[in-house]
């Protein structure tokens, strides 16, 4: 059975007409009418680097890996062999999936570079559908329902951060009361009221005081609601409309910006 499963995986996506083919057997029909078969989705905007599949019968499988303390990202040695793992997990090959969903930001420039362009390489290689995932709307899906908040560390003494009237509408896909932003910590309660509200993500962990003393509410810092989850991933790329063109929302400039953009100096 095991080596069965094996021989159906394959170590890579399938090219040209060939792909596509597959890629439209993959499909089934849903009485929804809106989910696709199998689908990958995977965020590389945090140093994490998460990655989640979904089925065809709508079980979820998911991976993440996380740094150590003082590593950098591992973003280009970790992010197809993860993918790797799960189609093998799963029993399927690249020739089943139907769709890719990937983390669009805001987060850091490097990381959104790298699972762009992935996610276009590996589309294009066969003709799945595309489909971009906001990586603060995924955050703020996982949160328990009411008002949220997600802040991701931004560096430059800021977070990138939106917030929803709740939960459940993030969940849905359902645009933020206040869309993405580069704040200071101190002066998110001036954009969005904080008292009594949620706010989560490795922006919340790292600004709790400046966060709680504005009245809002962070969980522990080990707590799942700070990290990207595979699931929510997976229903926000499920949840989207192909079509569009999957672009990084960098929110602001890079920190280290080429010679190009600065006029030639």
């Amino acid at each position: 059975m095991a080596g069965a499963r094996r021989r159906r995986a394959r170590r890579g996506p399938l090219r040209g007409d060939a792909r596509a083919r597959h890629a439209d057997r993959a499909r089934r029909d849903d009485p929804t009418g809106g989910a696709v078969s199998v689908l990958l989705a995977f965020d590389t905007a945090t140093p994490d680097t998460v990655v989640g599949l979904r089925t065809a019968d709508g079980a979820t499988l998911g991976r993440r890996h996380r740094p150590a303390d003082g590593e950098r990202p591992g973003h280009v040695t970790q992010l197809l062999p993860l993918l790797t793992e799960l189609l093998d997990e799963a029993g399927v090959g690249w020739d089943a999936v139907a769709r890719i969903g990937v983390g669009v930001g805001p987060g850091t420039f490097t990381g959104l570079r790298i699972g762009v362009a992935s996610a276009r390489s590996l589309a294009a290689a066969g003709g799945a559908e595309l489909v971009g995932v906001p990586t603060l709307a995924a955050l703020a899906a996982a949160a328990p329902a009411g008002r949220v908040v997600a802040a991701l560390d931004a560096r430059r003494r800021e977070v990138f951060a939106a917030a929803w009237d709740d939960a459940t509408a993030a969940a849905t896909g359902a645009a933020p009361s206040l869309p993405p932003v580069a704040v200071p910590p101190a002066e998110l309660g001036g954009l969005v009221a904080l008292a009594g509200v949620r706010v989560v993500g490795d922006g919340a962990v790292r600004y709790r005081e400046a966060l709680t003393a504005a009245g809002a509410l962070v969980a522990p810092d080990d707590d799942a609601q700070h990290a990207v989850d595979p699931a929510r991933l997976c229903d926000l790329a499920a949840r989207a409309t192909p079509g569009a063109d999957v672009l990084p929302a960098y929110v602001r400039r890079p920190d280290a910006v080429p010679t190009a953009l600065r006029g030639g100096r």
